[in-house]
């Protein structure tokens, strides 16, 4: 376990170097939602997800923030499925490396972008998968602002009832979304008691803890006969001093200057 928490550590940190040279060279990305997620992309992507891309019983994953797009990419690439030269046309006119995800690109399987809809596609992958009798899980990972949507609490509703245990959302928790922090929008809290009133089995964790990720990653399904929502709690812009729990830094362009400044700080990071 230890040697596969350094691993995945240490993908991150090459992961969070490729996000930040990404957004800042399109001049145009959500670099505060891919610092936040990118412990918890990394790892489902590099110590739990199961079956390769050919395997019909492969793990399913779902990005419902898909504006953590570079994120996205970077660990694409990093897991070989894109070349990293192609992040240089990320956003760019023709390029199938949208500021959304989309099923042009490999590794990418469900199209995502307007907030609030990952969770009913992952009920419907995860009914799916019932009706194949297959034992492949879904992991769908969640914006915190986009629980302010219904339709989150509507397929949260039906996963319960349905007894989908194969089904995980994970709630990336940084507090913030575009301008303001989500309690100052349309507060969530108590999240976890919201969570389980639906018949969910909920755990919190620190979502850049990696022992703690996949600890619980692989131990779902946590109870037979529930889905599990992991609320991880993330701080937005991680790993970046100048960006952390800055709201500026939901979209904001990344000069180079910042951009040195910024891989600087991750190369001198202890990675423990």
């Amino acid at each position: 376990m230890l040697q596969d928490v350094a691993l995945v550590r240490s993908q991150a940190a090459r992961a969070r170097a490729l996000a930040l040279t990404t957004v800042s060279q399109a001049g145009i990305g959500h670099i505060g939602a891919d610092l936040s997620a990118m412990d918890i992309l990394c790892a489902l992507y590099f110590g739990v997800l199961r079956g390769g891309p050919d395997d019909a019983d492969r793990d399913r994953f779902i990005l419902s923030k898909a504006h953590a797009s570079a994120a996205m990419y970077s660990v694409l690439a990093l897991k070989g499925l894109l070349l990293q030269e192609e992040l240089a046309t990320f956003g760019g006119r023709n390029s199938r490396l949208s500021t959304v995800v989309s099923t042009r690109v490999p590794g990418i399987e469900f199209n995502t972008g307007s907030l609030g809809h990952g969770l009913s596609l992952g009920v419907g992958s995860a009914l799916g998968a019932r009706i194949q009798g297959s034992t492949r899980r879904t992991f769908v990972l969640t914006g915190d602002g986009e629980l302010q949507e219904g339709s989150n609490w509507e397929a949260a509703m039906l996963a319960a009832s349905r007894n989908l245990d194969t089904l995980v959302a994970v709630v990336d928790r940084n507090l913030a979304q575009k301008g303001a922090s989500t309690e100052d929008v349309n507060a969530l809290e108590p999240l976890d008691e919201k969570w389980r009133s639906f018949g969910w089995e909920v755990r919190t964790v620190d979502g850049h803890d990696m022992h703690a990720l996949l600890d619980v990653f692989r131990s779902a399904p946590l109870t037979a006969g529930k889905p599990t929502c992991v609320i991880a709690s993330t701080t937005k812009g991680k790993g970046v001093s100048f960006m952390e729990r800055n709201l500026e830094w939901h979209s904001r362009r990344i000069t180079p200057e910042l951009l040195q400044q910024a891989l600087q700080e991750l190369e001198e990071a202890p990675n423990d």
